[in-house]
């Protein structure tokens, strides 16, 4: 297991990733003065993503087409998931924001060898 979004597991025979890129985000507020650089004022943190990219082969039993179908519908339902890392760490409540599939690689009827994918989060607790 790479790691679970809510009950949706990442791992070889589902939406294995090559990639996981987290990003943090903090918040200052500015005031503007007479003669010197604006006074800064911390605020609080601000938005984390998580950006998540992989290649599918589901020929070669590497990852599956129905995994994107599911997260998908995970992401029309517009609820907050849980998203823990397979080594146990929790890394907080998610929005799924979008997922990008690309399909290359295809058979003589159509179907694609390869897929490629991005899936961006965004955190949804404070």
């Amino acid at each position: 297991m790479l790691m679970t979004l809510d009950m949706f597991v990442f791992e070889t025979g589902t939406l294995p990733y090559q990639e996981l890129r987290r990003r943090s985000e903090w918040r200052y507020g500015e005031g503007e003065r007479y003669g010197v650089r604006p006074a800064s004022q911390f605020l609080g943190p601000s938005t984390e993503t998580v950006e998540v990219t992989g290649k599918l082969y589901p020929g070669e039993n590497i990852g599956s087409y129905s995994s994107t179908e599911t997260i998908r519908t995970m992401a029309d339902k517009g609820e907050a998931y849980t998203l823990t890392s397979g080594y146990g760490e929790i890394l907080g409540t998610f929005f799924i924001r979008s997922l990008e599939v690309t399909q290359s690689l295809f058979f003589v009827d159509g179907a694609p060898r390869a897929s490629d994918f991005t899936l961006s989060l965004e955190r949804a607790d404070g």
